[in-house]
């Protein structure tokens, strides 16, 4: 195991560096594509449902038939394993964001409606804070799931920590997968301590905006 890292540390390094690259830009836009739905959508619970359910479609076909069908379109690269690993984010983080806003206690939808705020004030500033627990937790889970998946765009030649894993199949070398997978794991845990870490910090600054 040392003597491999040793000898591959500077590749495996940048494995590492393209598997966080395309993990992270899904889920950014994965996001971004959340709330933007969420705006515009959430108070059609017809629409909301049908999109969730549109979502939920997507994320059960598998990664290896998406990516086929995405590479006469997309061709084969980097790309073309963050539109799938965008869409497959998406069913996880819309669910969380609209479940999220739904628990919100009505009360506070109320006190706000009555000092004047429009709907999207209030969904912005009361309903977007209160949900935060559960938007940061379906985030965790689709760090993780989105991780795993990664690994699979290696055979599209998207790179990241997946040509490990599939250097060491088709060597029949155990060294290259342990490394692939140990990486993977440890990569997936910094993400999610660092939104762990980011959801303690915005939830405390809403808390002093409240108290403020």
């Amino acid at each position: 195991m040392i003597e491999y890292w040793q000898e591959n540390s500077t590749q495996m390094m940048q494995l590492m560096i393209e598997h966080a690259r395309m993990v992270l830009t899904a889920l950014l836009i994965a996001l971004v594509v959340a709330v933007l739905l969420v705006i515009f959508f959430i108070r059609k619970d017809n629409w909301m449902n049908s999109l969730v359910y549109f979502f939920s479609l997507l994320y059960s076909v598998p990664s290896y038939a998406f990516f086929a069908l995405l590479i006469p379109i997309t061709g084969l690269g980097e790309w073309t394993a963050i539109i799938v690993l965008a869409f497959y984010s998406e069913y996880v983080i819309l669910r969380n964001f609209i479940t999220g806003i739904r628990e919100v206690d009505p009360a506070y939808i109320e006190v706000a409606k009555g000092v004047g705020m429009t709907q999207t004030q209030t969904l912005l500033k009361v309903q977007l804070p209160q949900a935060l627990p559960a938007i940061f937790s379906g985030l965790q889970i689709t760090l993780a799931s989105a991780m795993a998946i990664a690994t699979i765009a290696s055979t599209i030649s998207a790179g990241g920590l997946g040509d490990l894993l599939f250097e060491g199949l088709q060597t029949g070398q155990v060294v290259p997968i342990l490394w692939g997978t140990i990486l993977t794991i440890c990569l997936t845990l910094v993400g999610i301590i660092i939104i762990k870490l980011i959801e303690n910090i915005m939830i405390s600054d809403w808390y002093d905006v409240q108290k403020g």
